[in-house]
C-alpha cells in the first residue's frame, strides 16, 4: 500500500463513558467518510483521565478484551471497512489491569493488542496504582493496512521502544496519548513541555525512518481531590519518516482529520540514512543496565 489515509480523532471527554463512546464512534464515521483506512483514537478515550488520583472505585471502569468496547468498535470497523486503534482500560483478572491498545481489523476481528510497558507515577498521573506493566513486549501488529508499531503515551519518551518496534518491522509508529499541562505552570514551562513531547516523537520518526501518528485529547479535566486538574494540550500530529509534519492539530479544539501518508517514503529515506545498518550492537551491551555506575 503506497498511500495510507490515516484518521486521527482528538476530542474532550466527560464522565459518561457511554456518551464518550458514542461520540468517538460518530467521529470514526466522519473519518471513514473522508476516506480514512486506519483510524487512531486517543488514550483511554472511553472517559475522563481517572489517574489524577488513586481511587479504587475507578477500577469499575475496566473491561475485558474481548469485551463491550471491542465488540462495538469491531462491528463498526467491519461496517465501515476500516482498521481502528483503540485504547482501553483492560481488566485481565480480578486485581490485574492493563493500559491496553487494541487493533480492530476491517473485518471486525481483533488483529492484536499491546499492553503499555512504561508506566508513569507522577503528580496527577498515578498510573502505577492502576496498571500492571505490559507483558506482550514490543511487537508490531500485522493488519491489512500494514504492520503497526502501537505504543501508548509514556512509551513515547523511550527511544528503546520505538527502536524495538522498528527492528521488528513496524511500518508506522502509533501513540494513543493523554498528556497535558498543570494549569498552574507558567506559559513558558507549558510550551517547553509540549515542544519536548513533540520533538522526542519526531526524533523516533527520524531515527527509525518511519512515520509517526500521535493522538492526544483536549480540554480541562478537574482533579477529583480539588487540585488544579489537567489541561490536555491536544496537538495531535502525523509526521513522515524524516520527522516532517504532515499534520498538526490545535491545542484548544476537537479535531477529526484524515492525513495521507506515503508509506513508500521509508524505503527511500532508509537508503540515504541507513541507521539500522550502522548500529554497533557489539558495543551496546550496557543498554540493559539501569545506569552505568
Amino acid at each position: 500500500m503506497k498511500l495510507l489515509n490515516v484518521g486521527i480523532i482528538q476530542h474532550a471527554c466527560i464522565a459518561d463513558t457511554t456518551a464518550n463512546l458514542q461520540k468517538t464512534m460518530a467521529e470514526i464515521r466522519v473519518a471513514a467518510q473522508q476516506g480514512a483506512q486506519l483510524i487512531v483514537l486517543q488514550e483511554l478515550h472511553r472517559g475522563l483521565y481517572f489517574c489524577q488520583q488513586e481511587q479504587v472505585e475507578a477500577f469499575d471502569l475496566a473491561e475485558p478484551i474481548p469485551g463491550p468496547s471491542t465488540q462495538a468498535l469491531g462491528e463498526l470497523a467491519k461496517e465501515l471497512g476500516v482498521v481502528i486503534v483503540a485504547s482501553l482500560f483492560e481488566k485481565r483478572a480480578t486485581g490485574l489491569h492493563h493500559n491496553t491498545a487494541v487493533v480492530l481489523e476491517k473485518d471486525g476481528s481483533i488483529a492484536g493488542k499491546y499492553r503499555k510497558m512504561h508506566i508513569p507515577d507522577d503528580p496527577g498521573f498515578y498510573e502505577k496504582f492502576y496498571f500492571t506493566p505490559g507483558d506482550l513486549g514490543f511487537n508490531p501488529i500485522q493488519t491489512s493496512v500494514g504492520k503497526l508499531g502501537v505504543l501508548v503515551c509514556w512509551d513515547q519518551w523511550f527511544p528503546e521502544a520505538a527502536r524495538l518496534m522498528a527492528m521488528a518491522g513496524a511500518e508506522l509508529l502509533i501513540y494513543p496519548t493523554a498528556i497535558g499541562w498543570n494549569p498552574e505552570d507558567d506559559a513558558a514551562e507549558q510550551d517547553r513541555q509540549r515542544e519536548a513531547w513533540i520533538t522526542v516523537q519526531r526524533g523516533h520518526a527520524i531515527a527509525n525512518g518511519v512515520p509517526v501518528v500521535s493522538v492526544n485529547r483536549v480540554g480541562h479535566e478537574a482533579d477529583p481531590a480539588g487540585g488544579a486538574g489537567i489541561d490536555f494540550w491536544g496537538n495531535s500530529f502525523v509526521t513522515g519518516p524524516q520527522g516532517e509534519f504532515l499534520f498538526q492539530a490545535a491545542n484548544d479544539r476537537e479535531v477529526t482529520q484524515v492525513v495521507t501518508v506515503d508509506m513508500e517514503r521509508s524505503e527511500h529515506v532508509r537508503r540515504i540514512w541507513p541507521y539500522l545498518r550502522d548500529r554497533r550492537i557489539d558495543h551496546y551491551a550496557d543498554l540493559v543496565k539501569i545506569y552505568r555506575d
